[in-house]
Protein backbone atom coordinates (compact mmCIF):
# COMPACT_ATOMS: atom_id res chain seq x y z
CA UNK A 1 0.00 0.00 0.00
CA UNK A 2 2.55 2.62 0.87
CA UNK A 3 4.60 1.14 -2.23
CA UNK A 4 1.29 2.38 -4.36
CA UNK A 5 1.01 5.87 -2.52
CA UNK A 6 4.84 6.60 -3.18
CA UNK A 7 4.32 5.87 -6.72
CA UNK A 8 1.23 8.00 -7.23
CA UNK A 9 3.34 10.85 -5.48
CA UNK A 10 6.03 10.86 -7.36
CA UNK A 11 3.89 10.70 -10.93
CA UNK A 12 1.86 13.22 -9.07
CA UNK A 13 5.13 15.26 -9.20
CA UNK A 14 6.35 14.54 -12.63
CA UNK A 15 3.02 15.71 -14.24
CA UNK A 16 3.13 19.11 -11.66
CA UNK A 17 7.22 19.75 -12.78
CA UNK A 18 5.69 19.34 -16.66
CA UNK A 19 3.31 21.96 -16.56
CA UNK A 20 5.25 24.24 -14.77
CA UNK A 21 7.91 23.49 -17.24
CA UNK A 22 5.52 24.30 -20.10
CA UNK A 23 3.78 27.30 -18.28
CA UNK A 24 7.55 28.67 -17.62
CA UNK A 25 8.77 28.02 -21.17
CA UNK A 26 5.43 30.57 -22.00
CA UNK A 27 5.32 33.12 -19.56
CA UNK A 28 8.81 33.97 -18.82
CA UNK A 29 10.88 33.06 -21.95
CA UNK A 30 8.52 32.80 -25.18
CA UNK A 31 8.37 30.93 -27.98
CA UNK A 32 10.89 31.25 -30.65
CA UNK A 33 9.15 34.11 -32.63
CA UNK A 34 7.90 32.80 -36.20
CA UNK A 35 9.61 34.75 -38.78
CA UNK A 36 7.82 36.52 -40.91
CA UNK A 37 7.20 35.82 -44.11
CA UNK A 38 9.82 38.20 -46.39
CA UNK A 39 8.75 40.26 -49.53
CA UNK A 40 11.52 41.22 -51.60
CA UNK A 41 11.51 44.58 -53.28
CA UNK A 42 13.80 46.03 -55.72
CA UNK A 43 14.03 49.74 -56.12
CA UNK A 44 16.42 52.59 -57.73
CA UNK A 45 17.70 55.19 -55.25
CA UNK A 46 20.25 58.59 -55.60
CA UNK A 47 23.58 58.11 -54.33
CA UNK A 48 22.79 60.25 -51.28
CA UNK A 49 20.69 57.38 -50.20
CA UNK A 50 22.75 54.87 -50.46
CA UNK A 51 24.32 55.06 -46.51
CA UNK A 52 20.64 54.85 -45.32
CA UNK A 53 19.53 51.51 -47.49
CA UNK A 54 22.72 49.75 -46.72
CA UNK A 55 23.29 50.27 -43.15
CA UNK A 56 22.07 46.99 -41.14
CA UNK A 57 19.72 48.71 -38.60
CA UNK A 58 17.37 49.92 -41.46
CA UNK A 59 17.61 46.62 -43.45
CA UNK A 60 16.70 45.18 -40.11
CA UNK A 61 13.52 47.41 -39.57
CA UNK A 62 12.48 46.64 -43.26
CA UNK A 63 12.57 42.66 -42.08
CA UNK A 64 10.95 43.37 -39.07
CA UNK A 65 8.08 44.73 -41.22
CA UNK A 66 8.22 41.94 -43.25
CA UNK A 67 10.13 43.48 -46.36
CA UNK A 68 13.60 42.39 -48.08
CA UNK A 69 14.57 45.69 -49.32
CA UNK A 70 17.37 45.92 -52.10
CA UNK A 71 18.70 48.92 -54.38
CA UNK A 72 20.70 50.41 -57.04
CA UNK A 73 21.73 54.00 -57.83
CA UNK A 74 21.73 56.05 -60.64
CA UNK A 75 20.94 60.01 -60.75
CA UNK A 76 17.34 61.37 -59.74
CA UNK A 77 17.43 62.74 -64.23
CA UNK A 78 19.22 59.02 -64.88
CA UNK A 79 15.82 56.92 -63.65
CA UNK A 80 13.92 57.46 -66.13
CA UNK A 81 15.45 56.11 -68.64
CA UNK A 82 17.75 53.00 -66.21
CA UNK A 83 14.16 51.44 -65.54
CA UNK A 84 12.98 50.90 -68.62
CA UNK A 85 12.96 47.41 -69.24
CA UNK A 86 14.17 46.61 -65.53
CA UNK A 87 12.29 44.82 -62.44
CA UNK A 88 12.06 47.60 -59.97
CA UNK A 89 9.10 47.92 -57.45
CA UNK A 90 10.37 51.78 -57.06
CA UNK A 91 12.44 54.60 -57.79
CA UNK A 92 12.80 57.49 -55.00
CA UNK A 93 14.48 60.25 -57.14
CA UNK A 94 16.11 63.40 -54.83
CA UNK A 95 13.03 66.28 -56.21
CA UNK A 96 9.72 65.86 -56.95
CA UNK A 97 10.34 67.31 -60.16
CA UNK A 98 12.01 64.23 -61.25
CA UNK A 99 9.94 62.27 -59.56
CA UNK A 100 7.34 63.64 -61.65
CA UNK A 101 8.95 62.74 -65.22
CA UNK A 102 9.07 58.99 -64.55
CA UNK A 103 6.07 56.92 -65.75
CA UNK A 104 4.01 54.62 -63.36
CA UNK A 105 1.30 52.87 -63.83
CA UNK A 106 0.18 53.05 -60.04
CA UNK A 107 -1.88 56.01 -59.71
CA UNK A 108 -1.67 56.26 -55.60
CA UNK A 109 -0.61 59.40 -54.51
CA UNK A 110 3.34 60.01 -54.29
CA UNK A 111 4.68 59.70 -50.76
CA UNK A 112 7.48 62.23 -49.89
CA UNK A 113 8.80 60.16 -46.28
CA UNK A 114 11.53 62.81 -45.69
CA UNK A 115 13.31 65.75 -47.23
CA UNK A 116 16.16 67.79 -46.97
CA UNK A 117 17.00 71.80 -48.07
CA UNK A 118 20.06 72.03 -50.13
CA UNK A 119 22.79 74.27 -48.96
CA UNK A 120 26.02 75.71 -49.56
CA UNK A 121 29.18 74.41 -47.89
CA UNK A 122 32.29 76.51 -47.54
CA UNK A 123 35.08 76.87 -44.39
CA UNK A 124 34.52 80.05 -41.51
CA UNK A 125 36.91 82.44 -43.34
CA UNK A 126 35.11 82.38 -46.20
CA UNK A 127 31.68 82.77 -44.74
CA UNK A 128 33.60 85.43 -43.40
CA UNK A 129 34.67 87.37 -46.26
CA UNK A 130 31.14 86.37 -47.61
CA UNK A 131 29.50 88.49 -45.12
CA UNK A 132 31.78 91.39 -45.16
CA UNK A 133 30.89 91.82 -48.78
CA UNK A 134 27.03 91.60 -48.18
CA UNK A 135 26.74 87.67 -49.52
CA UNK A 136 25.96 86.40 -45.87
CA UNK A 137 24.63 86.78 -42.32
CA UNK A 138 24.85 84.79 -39.11
CA UNK A 139 22.49 84.52 -36.51
CA UNK A 140 22.64 82.20 -33.65
CA UNK A 141 25.60 80.24 -35.01
CA UNK A 142 23.37 79.91 -38.37
CA UNK A 143 24.86 81.22 -41.72
CA UNK A 144 22.55 82.38 -44.37
CA UNK A 145 23.13 83.03 -47.86
CA UNK A 146 22.19 86.10 -50.00
CA UNK A 147 21.05 84.60 -53.14
CA UNK A 148 20.12 87.96 -55.03
CA UNK A 149 23.28 89.04 -54.17
CA UNK A 150 24.92 85.86 -55.43
CA UNK A 151 23.45 86.11 -58.59
CA UNK A 152 24.09 89.36 -59.36
CA UNK A 153 27.41 88.81 -58.05
CA UNK A 154 28.01 84.90 -60.50
CA UNK A 155 26.02 86.15 -63.15
CA UNK A 156 27.69 89.51 -64.05
CA UNK A 157 30.78 87.80 -63.67
CA UNK A 158 32.59 89.36 -60.58
CA UNK A 159 35.66 87.71 -59.22
CA UNK A 160 36.54 87.34 -55.52
CA UNK A 161 38.96 89.99 -55.99
CA UNK A 162 36.46 92.26 -57.62
CA UNK A 163 34.70 92.67 -54.02
CA UNK A 164 34.65 96.13 -52.58
CA UNK A 165 36.15 94.80 -49.21
CA UNK A 166 38.95 92.85 -49.48
CA UNK A 167 41.12 93.40 -45.98
CA UNK A 168 40.41 89.64 -45.09
CA UNK A 169 40.27 87.58 -47.81
CA UNK A 170 41.42 84.06 -47.48
CA UNK A 171 44.90 83.85 -48.98
CA UNK A 172 44.13 82.16 -52.28
CA UNK A 173 40.66 82.84 -53.29
CA UNK A 174 40.27 84.12 -56.39
CA UNK A 175 38.94 83.43 -59.69
CA UNK A 176 35.22 83.59 -60.41
CA UNK A 177 32.29 83.62 -57.86
CA UNK A 178 30.30 80.59 -58.27
CA UNK A 179 29.07 77.53 -56.19
CA UNK A 180 30.40 74.22 -57.56
CA UNK A 181 27.49 71.74 -58.44
CA UNK A 182 27.01 68.72 -59.61
CA UNK A 183 26.46 67.69 -63.46
CA UNK A 184 22.24 68.56 -63.86
CA UNK A 185 22.13 66.44 -66.65
CA UNK A 186 22.10 63.93 -64.35
CA UNK A 187 21.97 65.11 -61.17
CA UNK A 188 18.85 66.34 -59.11
CA UNK A 189 20.45 68.64 -56.70
CA UNK A 190 21.98 70.83 -59.65
CA UNK A 191 19.09 70.69 -61.55
CA UNK A 192 17.49 72.09 -58.57
CA UNK A 193 20.05 74.76 -58.35
CA UNK A 194 19.59 75.66 -62.18
CA UNK A 195 15.89 76.19 -60.72
CA UNK A 196 16.36 78.55 -58.37
CA UNK A 197 18.56 80.54 -60.56
CA UNK A 198 16.71 80.47 -63.03
CA UNK A 199 13.64 81.82 -60.81
CA UNK A 200 15.88 84.88 -59.41
CA UNK A 201 17.13 85.84 -62.81
CA UNK A 202 13.68 85.93 -64.12
CA UNK A 203 12.71 88.28 -61.44
CA UNK A 204 11.55 86.26 -59.04
CA UNK A 205 9.35 84.13 -60.79
CA UNK A 206 8.43 80.97 -61.85
CA UNK A 207 9.96 80.14 -65.47
CA UNK A 208 7.02 79.08 -67.15
CA UNK A 209 7.13 80.01 -70.73
CA UNK A 210 10.12 79.85 -73.80
CA UNK A 211 10.65 83.07 -73.86
CA UNK A 212 11.34 83.15 -69.59
CA UNK A 213 13.93 80.09 -71.00
CA UNK A 214 15.48 82.15 -73.24
CA UNK A 215 16.04 85.40 -71.05
CA UNK A 216 18.01 83.92 -68.38
CA UNK A 217 19.49 80.41 -71.06
CA UNK A 218 22.86 82.37 -71.30
CA UNK A 219 23.29 83.49 -67.64
CA UNK A 220 22.88 79.58 -66.46
CA UNK A 221 25.11 78.68 -69.28
CA UNK A 222 28.07 81.05 -67.80
CA UNK A 223 27.03 79.68 -64.53
CA UNK A 224 27.85 76.46 -65.65
CA UNK A 225 30.45 76.78 -68.01
CA UNK A 226 32.67 78.55 -64.90
CA UNK A 227 32.74 74.77 -63.44
CA UNK A 228 34.35 73.13 -65.69
CA UNK A 229 34.04 69.32 -65.67
CA UNK A 230 30.95 68.29 -63.23
CA UNK A 231 31.26 65.34 -61.24
CA UNK A 232 28.15 62.90 -61.50
CA UNK A 233 26.92 62.75 -57.54
CA UNK A 234 26.73 64.96 -54.62
CA UNK A 235 28.54 62.13 -52.87
CA UNK A 236 31.63 62.65 -54.83
CA UNK A 237 31.28 66.61 -54.76
CA UNK A 238 30.94 66.31 -50.66
CA UNK A 239 33.62 63.87 -51.06
CA UNK A 240 35.79 66.43 -52.70
CA UNK A 241 35.05 69.22 -50.48
CA UNK A 242 36.51 67.34 -47.32
CA UNK A 243 39.81 66.46 -49.31
CA UNK A 244 40.13 70.31 -49.52
CA UNK A 245 39.36 70.72 -53.77
CA UNK A 246 39.58 74.17 -55.06
CA UNK A 247 36.19 74.69 -54.52
CA UNK A 248 35.23 77.81 -52.15
CA UNK A 249 31.91 76.73 -52.19
CA UNK A 250 30.26 73.90 -52.87
CA UNK A 251 26.47 73.28 -53.22
CA UNK A 252 24.75 69.42 -51.39
CA UNK A 253 21.90 68.04 -49.55
CA UNK A 254 22.21 68.98 -45.90
CA UNK A 255 21.29 65.34 -45.22
CA UNK A 256 24.96 64.65 -46.95
CA UNK A 257 26.49 67.11 -44.19
CA UNK A 258 24.35 66.40 -41.55
CA UNK A 259 24.91 62.54 -41.39
CA UNK A 260 28.89 63.51 -41.28
CA UNK A 261 28.10 65.92 -38.15
CA UNK A 262 26.39 62.78 -36.00
CA UNK A 263 29.05 60.23 -36.99
CA UNK A 264 31.56 62.63 -35.92
CA UNK A 265 33.27 62.76 -39.24
CA UNK A 266 32.58 65.84 -40.89
CA UNK A 267 36.10 67.65 -40.59
CA UNK A 268 36.20 70.48 -38.58
CA UNK A 269 35.80 74.21 -39.63
CA UNK A 270 33.06 72.85 -42.56
CA UNK A 271 30.89 75.34 -42.70
CA UNK A 272 26.51 75.10 -43.49
CA UNK A 273 25.21 78.42 -45.31
CA UNK A 274 21.31 78.13 -45.70
CA UNK A 275 20.42 79.80 -49.30
CA UNK A 276 17.84 82.33 -47.95
CA UNK A 277 15.95 81.47 -51.58
CA UNK A 278 16.20 77.26 -51.62
CA UNK A 279 14.39 74.86 -53.32
CA UNK A 280 14.73 71.76 -50.94
CA UNK A 281 15.09 68.57 -52.31
CA UNK A 282 11.87 66.11 -51.53
CA UNK A 283 12.92 62.72 -51.68
CA UNK A 284 9.54 60.90 -53.26
CA UNK A 285 8.60 57.70 -53.35
CA UNK A 286 7.69 56.61 -57.12
CA UNK A 287 5.61 53.36 -57.00
CA UNK A 288 6.14 51.23 -59.73
CA UNK A 289 4.44 47.93 -58.21
CA UNK A 290 1.75 47.10 -56.05
CA UNK A 291 4.60 45.91 -53.57
CA UNK A 292 5.70 49.13 -53.29
CA UNK A 293 2.59 50.55 -51.07
CA UNK A 294 4.30 49.16 -48.12
CA UNK A 295 8.35 50.68 -48.44
CA UNK A 296 6.11 54.00 -49.23
CA UNK A 297 4.13 53.22 -45.70
CA UNK A 298 6.91 51.69 -43.93
CA UNK A 299 9.48 54.91 -44.65
CA UNK A 300 6.49 57.47 -43.95
CA UNK A 301 5.29 55.64 -40.55
CA UNK A 302 7.49 53.45 -39.04
CA UNK A 303 8.82 54.77 -35.82
CA UNK A 304 12.39 52.73 -36.56
CA UNK A 305 13.01 53.82 -39.57
CA UNK A 306 11.98 57.55 -39.25
CA UNK A 307 14.49 57.70 -36.36
CA UNK A 308 16.96 56.23 -38.42
CA UNK A 309 15.99 58.35 -41.44
CA UNK A 310 17.02 61.08 -38.92
CA UNK A 311 20.20 59.80 -38.15
CA UNK A 312 20.96 59.71 -41.73
CA UNK A 313 20.48 63.45 -41.80
CA UNK A 314 17.43 63.62 -43.17
CA UNK A 315 14.41 65.41 -41.83
CA UNK A 316 11.53 63.02 -41.68
CA UNK A 317 8.12 64.46 -42.50
CA UNK A 318 6.33 63.46 -39.35
CA UNK A 319 9.05 64.52 -37.27
CA UNK A 320 11.30 67.26 -38.91
CA UNK A 321 12.69 68.33 -35.74
CA UNK A 322 14.24 65.23 -34.65
CA UNK A 323 17.28 65.70 -37.10
CA UNK A 324 18.31 69.09 -35.18
CA UNK A 325 17.55 67.63 -31.68
CA UNK A 326 20.30 64.71 -32.82
CA UNK A 327 22.72 67.26 -34.02
CA UNK A 328 22.23 69.58 -30.69
CA UNK A 329 23.21 66.61 -28.55
CA UNK A 330 26.20 66.34 -30.18
CA UNK A 331 26.69 70.31 -29.47
CA UNK A 332 26.53 71.23 -33.32
CA UNK A 333 24.43 74.35 -33.44
CA UNK A 334 24.39 75.69 -37.23
CA UNK A 335 21.72 73.23 -38.06
CA UNK A 336 18.37 75.19 -37.24
CA UNK A 337 15.62 73.19 -35.69
CA UNK A 338 12.96 74.93 -37.73
CA UNK A 339 13.63 75.58 -41.16
CA UNK A 340 11.04 78.56 -41.34
CA UNK A 341 13.10 80.49 -38.44
CA UNK A 342 15.07 81.54 -40.88
CA UNK A 343 12.57 83.22 -43.27
CA UNK A 344 13.93 81.40 -46.16
CA UNK A 345 11.50 81.72 -49.15
CA UNK A 346 10.59 78.38 -51.01
CA UNK A 347 9.80 79.34 -54.43
CA UNK A 348 8.22 76.11 -56.49
CA UNK A 349 10.34 74.57 -59.30
CA UNK A 350 9.45 74.90 -62.77
CA UNK A 351 7.32 71.80 -64.58
CA UNK A 352 9.72 68.57 -65.24
CA UNK A 353 9.37 69.74 -69.51
CA UNK A 354 10.80 73.07 -68.61
CA UNK A 355 13.56 72.15 -66.13
CA UNK A 356 14.85 69.61 -68.75
CA UNK A 357 15.03 72.48 -71.34
CA UNK A 358 16.66 74.70 -69.06
CA UNK A 359 19.36 72.04 -68.29
CA UNK A 360 19.75 71.24 -72.35
CA UNK A 361 20.13 75.51 -72.32
CA UNK A 362 22.71 75.90 -69.42
CA UNK A 363 24.97 72.52 -70.07
CA UNK A 364 24.52 72.03 -74.10
CA UNK A 365 25.02 68.70 -75.66
CA UNK A 366 28.70 68.01 -76.34
CA UNK A 367 30.32 70.14 -72.83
Amino acid sequence: MRRQQLVGILVAFALVAAVAAIVITKTCCGSSPTPAAQTTVTGLIGSEKADFFASPEVQRAFSKLGLTVSVQHAGSWQMKNELKGGSYDFAIPASSVAADSIPTAITTTKVRPFYSPLVVLTTPDVAAFMKQNGLASQKDKVWVMDMQAYWAAASAGTAWTGLPRQENRPAGLSGQIYIATTDPRSSSSASLYLALMSYLGNGQKVVASQSDIDRVGPALQKLMGYQGAMLSSSDQLFRDFVAGTERPLSWTYESEVAEQALAGTLPAGSTVIYPDYDIQSDHTVVELTAKAARVSAALATDPDLVKLEARFGFRPESDPGLLAKDLQQKDNQQFPADLKSLGTSQPPPPTSDLLQQLVNRAVPSGQ
